[in-house]
Order: C-alpha cells, then structure tokens, then sequence
C-alpha cells in the first residue's frame, strides 16, 4: 500500500516539474486578468475607430455593416435554400420555417469537400463548383421544379452596401481563388447559377457565418444579439446601434455589424503580447502580416503553433531527448484534432503517447506530460484572447443600453469550439470573470451558420411582406407630382382669393394684413418685453438690442406652463394667468417698475386694424377660451393688466408667430420675407406687395402678410387627397371641419 502512495506521489511530483518547466518556457503565452482587461480595452478602442467614417480607413477592426436589421420574431415562413462557403467543407440545405407558434423548422444538408485545387484556383472555378453542387443538391431533394430564395453564407470579410450583395475585401484562412478580390461574390454565384438552366434560384441574402450563427440562435432565444465563431477561423458580429454606424444613413433602429476581428492587430496593436513562434508561424502563412489576432485563437493555426513550440524545446533538448523526427520538421503534421486528443481529461496522456509515437519522436512518460501541457497553454492562451475581444462587444452591449447589468445570448458556432474538451469551459470561465455585470447565456448552434442564411432571407421574406401591407396603409399618403402640382395651384387660387375684397369672406386662407410694414435694417435698439402665446408653454422675454458696429441680441426669458383647464376655460382666466406670469418674470428680472414697449406674439388667426390691434378670428390648436372670439385680444391683455393694478406696459404690436419668425431671421438676414411655422400648428406669412392687398388702403411699399394657412381645405378643396385617417383626426378634435 505504501509503494502505491510513493509511486503516486512521484508521478505527481513528476507531472508537477514539467508543468512549471512548460509554465516558465512559455511564460508569455500565460495571460493574466490584467492583460486581458488591457486587451479588452484596445479593442473596445478599434471598435469604436472601426464605427468612425473618418477612422474607418486605418481601423483593422473593419466594423463591416451587415443590413441585417431585425432578428427572427418567431412569424416567419416558407422554403428556403442556403449555401455555406467558408470552411473546410461546403455545405447546401434546404430549411422549411412553421409559423405554427412553435417557431419549428426543418433542415436538410448534404456536405461537399473544399479541394485545393478549386478554393485555390480561379474565382469562375470556384463559383461554377458551389453552384455544382447546390444543383447536385437540388436533384437529390427533388426541388428542381420549384422557384426558391437563397440565403449565401460567406465567410470572409465583405464589404456591403445592400443585404444581397457583398465585395471581397481579402481572402482569409486557406481560401486564395484569384480574380474575386474587389469583386461582388453574390452576383459572382448568380451568374455561376444561370448557366443551370434547369433551376430558378433567388440569391436574397448575402451573410457572414457569424452573422448566421446569430441568426439561427436568434430563432430559439430572442434574447440572441451576438455571433461567434471559434472554428478554422475566429469572428463575431453583434447588434449595434444605428446612430453609432457612421457608414450607413439612418439613426434609428439598429443593424448587425460583422466586426471581423481577425484581423485585430494588425496594425501592430498585439506585437507586445505575440511572441516568436506567433511571428515565425505568420511568415509561413498563405497571408503573412494579415489575422494575427486570428492566428493565435483559430484551429487553423493552433496545430501549427503547437508544433513550432516542440521543435524547438527539442532542438534546445527539452524534450524527446533533443532528438527530432522527419515528421516534427514537416508544416501541418500537428493539427488541431491532435492537441484536442492530447488535451482529452482521461484518456490525454495515452493519446498525447500515441500522437507523439506516429510521429517517429518515441516520447517517455514526462515527454508526454510537458507536451500535453503545451497544448494546454496555446489552447488556454485563445480562450482568453477571444473571452477578451468578447468582454469588449458585451460592454458595449450594455453601455448602449445604458444598462448596469446586461442580460444576453451568446450564438456560437465553429469546431475547435465544438470538438475540444475543455474549451466551452474556460471561455465561459473568463468571460464571467472579465465582465461580471453581464449576465451571459452561450448557445450553441445546433445546424451551423448556414441555416442562419436561410432565417436572414426568411426574415427579409417576412419584413418585404409587412412593407407591403405597410405600403398598401399609407399609400393615400404618397403625393405624386402631378398631385402636388395641383396643391399648389390650389393653395395659389386660394391665396388670391384672401388678397381680394370681394372674395376675401368666403376665402378659407384669410391672409390676414398684420400691418408689419418693414424688416429690421440693423438700426433698432432698446430694451424691450415679449410674449409669446400659441402653444402649450407661455413665454415672457426681456429683449435687448444694441445697434452700430457691436450690433447684438441678448434675450432673457422664462417659461411657464399654460395648464388645459385655463387654455378651456374662459378668457377673462386666461388673460389673468398670462398677467400673473408678466408680474413673476418682472420681479424676477427686478423691472417691476419700468414701463417698457411690450410686443405680443399671439398665435391663432387675428383680423388686425392696425398693427397694436387684433380681434381673434378663432381658438386653434386645443385652445377654446370662451369670451374671446371676435374680441381684441390686445384690449384683452391691457384690462387683465389693469385689473391687476400692479405694473403698466406699453402694449405697441401684436403678431403672429410666423411674422416673430420672419422678424428675429429678417435681423440676421435682410433677405429674409418669408417665415415659416411647422410645430403644434403650421403656418406661413410673407410680404406681399402693397398693390396687390385689396382689403387695406393703400398701393405703395409692402406688408407682412398672415396667410393662415392652416384654414386651407375647409371648404373642400382639398378632399381628394384627404384619407380616412385624416377624416378621423378632425371628426375627434376640438374644432371638427376647422384646420384641416
């Protein structure tokens, strides 16, 4: 019994020396907290660089947007095609989507080999043998006879500027087929497709595989808003915030970004933490200088890596007792299956022997112990690089959300994710550790990313319907220019109308004269009061105005709230609040006792007499006063003053508020004659030639004209293009008929 404990401690004692012995040799392969907290934010940085128009050039973060704009609701339906190229294997499915409230689907796949020869060869090659195969596909699925959408997965950065089209920026991985750099791959395919005569396929959607992935995740939990992928390559895409896309029009809403964060430190971002066998493994690469953050996480390269680290250990005689084989020497001979093997919890040590042995380097029992841990610190060391660029777009997640604690779905898809023993745990591990005020669920994509392709087109499937329906809604919304034209000719004979004194009564636009006769020259100057009533806020402003040379505004004022039992009430109520607020904005402002020129924008249609003189022609806007209409309201204004018996203002005009707008941009603009409101209400004035107002005396000069304009249409004029809904806003307001 004591020799079993001896010969056990030995053996850990054993198995412990060549850890630290590894540990110490690849000492900067061991990532700490710290580091990767250090990465994490050099990331977040290249992403933001990434989303800039102006940074975007010089970001190797690409940041590309997908016009992926909504994930799946569960409502989608219908057959779909879709094509995965971007692996070691190509894959064609056929998905059937149930909206049966189950969010059910139906897949079926056939897989076809990627050879050398085609993925290395020419870009017509290429395309000619995916379209081969979807249509071998097609054949044995009977769906020959059938028209059916396309959803394309491809795996390479592409830039996008519609969701069916994509250019290659760059091959990546082992992909090198020539002549389709810069070019549009899905009319690539297209084209590829039309000469199978005996097919009809609709290439819908062009997608990234991590864009898929999170897609096909998407579908089972809604909660998905992240893709990655751990595979021959590493990439993730996320859903970003429109107004933070500085590369596409919009702000609302959001939109998929394919960040392809391969290509993370290229820029020399990571030369602190790439050591000399991620250098030595670059230069013999097919793209050397390119993916560097990929070549330190994807399987593609970690075999390699691997394999860089024992040679060398060997020639320094670390291992094998420095003996090296033919086969140790020979690019390719690790790959990732076998550091999966070796890493294997029970049986690793046994397959790391047997591993070690088909490659001619007969490896004693500490051999096999050092090497398998080998394979553990290069597998360790892309776990945290990927926990590290995963944390970064799970900050920003939240940080979008303003959120203190973010809960979210991971979608993840790729076979060194799939296929390695340990991997799932620790990147789960340090990504809980690096962002501990998120919350994260990772999904693991049961059918691949291409099935993804397929849901991306199904959803464009399912918004094309709704914008359909939607469009079919507001179509009595769409003006053409013929319309248009008729609008304006209409609104032209109305306004001749109002100018004229035998037409003027039965005008529905009143163009009223406001008596304003002149624009401001620059000249004006003193301190002046101002109110402003017309919506559901009343303003009081102290105006100062200085002339000459150092020629300047400054505006004081104060808002107060006009509440709706006053704007309803009766007129004498609301003349006295608007008094009361006059009274507290003096005292605040200390000018209680100056009688100061007061000028009153007032906002409802007003026949004037002159321009301190306005009787109200009526309430607009949700106000209904009673005792107010076919009064002067500026007569209104001075009894409410004089009941209060407080202060005295000299009360010189009253205006509309176009004609305020008109006057404050007339003082920076002296070609300014026209003003225009588009708010609560809408109105617009303008100066009219003198000549042409029949209805004030009068032939020389201009006036500022008041058009009402708001009044337009009711006499119905204007049915034609009025629509239900129209119809329904003005049957429940407060002044049905009126206003249209």
């Amino acid at each position: 019994m004591f020799a079993v404990h001896l010969l056990a401690f030995h053996f850990a004692k054993l198995k412990e020396d060549q850890i630290k012995k590894v540990d110490r040799y690849l000492y900067h392969m061991r990532l700490s907290d710290d580091v990767l907290l250090d990465v994490m934010a050099r990331f977040q940085a290249e992403m933001v660089k990434g989303l800039g128009r102006d940074t975007n050039p010089t970001a190797t973060v690409k940041m590309l947007p997908s016009f992926v704009r909504s994930l799946p609701d569960g409502s989608e339906k219908g057959d779909f095609l879709a094509v995965d190229l971007g692996g070691s294997q190509f894959r064609a499915l056929e998905v059937k989507v149930f909206n049966d409230g189950r969010q059910s689907s139906q897949l079926e796949s056939k897989f076809y080999p990627t050879p050398k020869e085609v993925i290395q060869g020419s870009g017509a090659e290429l395309f000619s043998y995916v379209a081969d195969c979807l249509s071998d596909f097609m054949e044995s699925r009977n769906l020959k006879h059938k028209k059916l959408p396309l959803g394309f997965t491809f795996s390479f950065p592409c830039k996008q500027t519609e969701l069916e089209e994509g250019v290659l920026l760059s091959w990546t991985k082992h992909f090198k087929a020539r002549g389709v750099q810069g070019t549009d791959v899905a009319s690539s395919l297209r084209k590829a497709l039309q000469k199978h005569k005996d097919i009809d396929v609709d290439v819908l959607a062009m997608v990234n595989d991590t864009v898929g992935t999170m897609m096909t995740c998407g579908y089972d939990d809604p909660r998905c808003e992240v893709g990655l992928i751990i595979g021959t390559g590493t990439n993730a895409c996320y859903m970003e915030e429109m107004r933070h896309i500085d590369l596409v029009e919009g702000d609302e809403g959001r939109m998929c970004i394919n960040t392809e964060w391969g290509a993370f430190g290229d820029d020399g971002a990571l030369d602190d933490l790439r050591t000399e066998f991620d250098r030595e493994l670059d230069l013999g690469s097919l793209n050397p200088g390119k993916q560097l953050f990929e070549k330190m996480i994807s399987s593609l390269y970690l075999g390699e890596l691997v394999r860089l680290i024992l040679l060398k250990m060997t020639k320094e005689g670390l291992l094998f007792n420095g003996k090296v084989s033919a086969a140790l020497l020979t690019k390719g001979k690790i790959e990732m299956k076998h550091v999966s093997a070796m890493e294997k919890y029970k049986e690793g040590l046994s397959n790391t022997k047997e591993i070690l042995t088909e490659l001619n380097l007969f490896p004693s029992e500490d051999d096999c112990i050092a090497v398998q841990h080998v394979c553990t610190i290069v597998s360790f060391r892309s776990a945290n690089l990927c926990a590290a660029a995963l944390a970064a777009i799970l900050t920003r997640l939240r940080e979008n959300k303003k959120l203190l604690r973010l809960r979210t779905t991971v979608g993840i898809d790729g076979g060194l994710y799939k296929t390695h023993p340990q991997y799932p745990k620790r990147l789960h591990k340090v990504v809980r550790r690096l962002v501990p005020n998120c919350d994260v669920r990772f999904l693991l994509s049961q059918s691949g990313s291409a099935k993804g392709a397929a849901m991306v087109t199904a959803v464009a499937y399912r918004l094309a319907a709704q914008r359909k329906q939607i469009d079919a809604v507001l179509a009595p919304f769409v003006l053409s220019l013929e319309t248009l034209r008729d609008v304006k000719n209409k609104m032209r004979t109305e306004l001749e109308y109002g100018l004229k004194r035998e037409t003027q009564d039965r005008a529905t636009v009143k163009m009223l004269p406001t008596y304003v006769c002149g624009t401001p020259d620059g000249t004006e100057k003193g301190k002046y009061l101002a109110l402003d009533l017309g919506g559901t806020n009343f303003r009081v402003l102290l105006v100062k105005i200085r002339s000459g040379r150092r020629r300047s505004v400054r505006m004081y004022n104060k808002i107060f709230a006009i509440p709706l039992e006053i704007m309803q009430g009766t007129g004498e109520e609301l003349f006295d609040h608007i008094v009361q607020c006059i009274a507290d904005f003096l005292e605040y402002m200390g000018i209680k006792g100056a009688r100061l020129p007061l000028g009153f924008t007032f906002s409802f249609p007003c026949r004037q007499a002159s321009i301190d003189k306005g009787t109200l022609v009526g309430w607009t806007k949700g106000f209904k006063a009673t005792d107010c209409e076919g009064e002067d309201v500026v007569d209104m204004l001075r009894e409410a003053i004089r009941r209060r018996n407080e202060f005295d203002l000299d009360i010189v005009a009253v205006v509309n508020d176009t004609v305020g707008t008109m006057m404050t941009c007339g003082y920076e603009d002296p070609n300014c004659e026209i003003g225009l409101i588009a708010g609560t209400g809408s109105n617009v004035c303008y100066m009219e030639d003198m000549k042409n107002i029949e209805i004030v005396e009068g032939n020389e000069g201009k006036m500022c004209i008041n058009t009402e304009w708001g009044g337009f249409g009711d006499n119905g004029c204007i049915d034609n293009i009025r629509t239900k809904y129209d119809k329904e806003v003005d049957e429940g307001s407060l002044n049905a008929g009126k206003q249209r």
